[in-house]
């Protein structure tokens, strides 16, 4: 397989085998966020419920994009990604995932809505310390994009909780048939419009799950085949190298363009760091163009100045310089081209990981499913509580994909029925116990799987070593 004999084989399978388990989990801990609402509105039967929200959440993870995918990736450094020693790749994503694994089936089982984000997050952040102290003091996290993921993660949930609030303000205002504000009769569906909104927000949040905790699975599996076999997957197969050519002719003909004697001293820093990045690449460029050139070993240098190059935008395209607005639109635009060769996932990653979140979704649902529309409020979950917390959960998770940022669908579900709650009657309203749950388990996320995956990954190198 790719060339790798037989036990990093049989290793790369088993690592990809643990990222479906994860998703998998991830389908069934993340379905009740969905189907909650229209099961226990009486909606959908539960097995028509699971099956429709596994359809969308497949075609969420097939159709969403990669933002997120590549937000994931970044969150490690490069250097923590690939090591010249492939056994201390392999213990670095064995324990990014024994732990994710770990933690989201411990949450599902004992019924607390968890955060796979943050599961994930603090696993990867968690190896990332680690790294940093074999390391030698390196830097193991990639903190621009830590802070982007924890502040998405953070104010998610709050804007759930708030937004929620106030839609239900407006359908009250708005909406004058009583019977949306009502629970459920027991043996009977509700009319055939209230149905609908129902099934509409149910689909919504389903699709937006995929096309955002989908792309996790995605990220996730896509470290292990850059770590691995860097060869391969540093850059996209699909795309030829040479092409980046006339991109990187012209960031270097900007760069040299850039009156440095204009600039702070950090910006003029960049923009060396820069002007040794296109060099680089030039050079790359120039070699693999020769008969005899092996263009694989040259992949993962070209990532390297690649990703270095688009960090260092902010920086070369915000400090003063004698660039007009529109050299450094076209600088931009060449950066990103550059960045299509390093931001991809092959067809058939999209499908696994697809096929094990829609299949993940089918099982599992009820533990979390029983805790969303029952244990969150005193009362059970009304038509318009449900309709609003969906909206609010499919809107607030289907922009954060846009931007390419990761949110839990379970904080912000939660907290939409917790919002919702709220509005009918007050803090009281709530289940004081559910929620003590939910926020301690918000709370221990971070830190427990930092130091589970951080221990695993010493352990694991200490072994090695």
């Amino acid at each position: 397989m790719f060339g790798l004999d037989l036990s990093l084989a049989l290793l790369l399978i088993a690592c990809l085998l643990a990222a479906c388990i994860f998703e998998f989990i991830n389908g069934f801990h993340d379905t009740a966020n969905a189907v909650a609402t229209v099961i226990y509105t009486r909606s959908l039967k539960p097995r028509v419920a699971v099956i429709w929200s596994a359809i969308w959440n497949f075609l969420g993870v097939y159709l969403g994009g990669i933002a997120v995918a590549m937000g994931i990736i970044n969150l490690l450094p490069l250097q923590a990604l690939v090591d010249q020693n492939i056994y201390h790749n392999l213990a670095m994503i064995s324990s990014l995932i024994i732990t994710a694994v770990i933690w989201n089936f411990s949450t599902w089982y004992f019924g607390i809505p968890c955060s796979s984000s943050h599961t994930l997050l603090g696993s990867i952040f968690g190896v990332g310390i680690a790294f940093m102290i074999t390391s030698s003091g390196f830097v193991g996290l990639n903190w621009n994009k830590v802070i982007d993921a924890g502040l998405s993660l953070l104010i998610s949930p709050i804007i759930g909780f708030v937004v929620t609030i106030f839609l239900m303000f407006i359908f009250h205002r708005i909406i004058r048939k009583k019977k949306f504000f009502h629970t459920a009769e027991e043996h009977k569906k509700p009319p055939f419009w209230i149905r609908g909104i129902l099934v509409l927000t149910c689909t919504s949040v389903s699709y937006s799950h995929g096309s955002n905790d989908g792309q996790k699975g995605i990220g996730l599996i896509m470290i292990i085949l850059i770590s691995i076999m860097p060869a391969h997957f540093a850059i996209d197969s699909a795309k030829n190298p040479a092409n980046m050519i006339g991109s990187v002719n012209d960031i270097e003909w900007y760069l040299n363009k850039a009156d440095k004697a204009r600039m702070f001293p950090k910006d003029t820093v960049a923009v060396y760091k820069a002007q040794m990045n296109t060099a680089s690449m030039k050079k790359i460029l120039v070699n693999i163009q020769t008969p005899d050139a092996d263009e694989k070993k040259y992949r993962f240098e070209l990532r390297k100045n690649i990703l270095s190059l688009a960090s260092l935008t902010p920086a070369i395209t915000k400090c003063k310089s004698n660039l007009s607005s529109k050299e450094i639109h076209k600088l931009k635009l060449n950066i990103k081209e550059l960045e299509s060769y390093t931001e991809f996932a092959p067809w058939w990653v999209i499908i696994m990981v697809s096929a094990s979140l829609g299949l993940g979704t089918m099982f599992g649902w009820k533990r979390i499913c029983t805790t969303i529309g029952e244990k969150i409020g005193k009362t059970h979950l009304n038509y318009a509580q449900g309709t609003s917390s969906g909206i609010v959960a499919a809107s607030t998770i289907g922009f954060s994909s846009f931007l390419g940022l990761p949110v839990s669908t379970t904080h912000v579900l939660s907290s939409g029925v917790a919002g919702s709650m709220v509005y009918e009657g007050g803090f009281k309203n709530l289940q004081s116990k559910t929620i003590k749950n939910i926020l301690l388990t918000w709370l221990i996320t971070i830190p427990v799987t930092v130091a589970l995956s951080g221990g695993l990954f010493l352990l694991f190198r200490t072994i090695i070593d």
